[in-house]
């Protein structure tokens, strides 16, 4: 089966997969992840809020968001966005705003209703008895969440939204639709080149595996962890 296996053209292009392909993927990863998170938290807080009416637009904005695949919304914010850039600042012809931005506000945006939800559960978690006592010593809802609710939400979440993340690692790779380079983008240029698409694939899986299994090891890890504390 792997007589006429070259594993030579990985080898040869190994700089150009781990530096330039997955160095793209981490670096949009952490910065959809981070701004994904920040998101997601307030939205959570603004959907258990006692406002009557935010809740409500928080719950069809989440709804919306599910009832649609990833790769359609990629699409629709990549062409979309540069009409918007160009209604909020005037201009005469569509605002560019480039594969990499469109792709982050993309990710941002859908992973926050996917946060939002991980975060909604962990506040939910946390004993209403905790919020009535932050707001009995004089504290404000907002303020209550801030100091009392999310520090404890987040430790018993971060395993979820560990486990978020790595989805979020995995579906970095639909990127290719915006003719962006990533990782697995990266290793199907070398396969097209030299026309080893068994190599390449086969080695973007394998990389893919053993990442994603090392961050499922330590989530495991954490969880256990929180399981022990308690």
């Amino acid at each position: 089966m792997f007589a006429n296996f070259d594993f030579d053209v990985i080898r040869r292009s190994l700089s150009y997969l781990l530096i330039d392909g997955m160095g793209f993927t981490l670096l949009l990863t952490g910065l959809a992840t981070l701004l994904a998170g920040i998101l997601g938290t307030i939205l959570a807080v603004i959907r258990l809020s006692p406002v009557p009416v935010l809740p409500r637009l928080i719950i069809g904005y989440v709804e919306f968001v599910r009832s649609l695949p990833l790769v359609l919304l990629i699409f629709w914010f990549y062409f979309l966005v540069p009409y918007i850039g160009q209604w909020l600042t005037g201009a005469e012809r569509p605002i560019a705003v480039g594969a990499f931005s469109s792709a982050l506000i993309t990710f941002t945006l859908v992973e926050a209703v996917y946060f939002s939800e991980i975060m909604r559960a962990g506040i939910q978690s946390i004993s209403r008895g905790q919020l009535a006592a932050a707001r009995a010593v004089g504290l404000g809802y907002m303020q209550s969440m801030r100091y009392v609710v999310l520090p404890q939400a987040f430790r018993n979440m971060v395993p979820l939204l560990l486990t978020q993340t790595i989805v979020l690692f995995q579906d970095t790779s639909l990127v290719y639709v915006v003719s962006i380079t990533d990782f697995l983008g990266a290793a199907g240029k070398v396969a097209q080149r030299d026309g080893r698409l068994v190599e390449m694939y086969l080695f973007a899986a394998v990389v893919y595996f053993i990442m994603c299994f090392a961050a499922s090891m330590l989530v495991r890890h954490l969880q256990r962890r929180n399981e022990f504390a308690r």
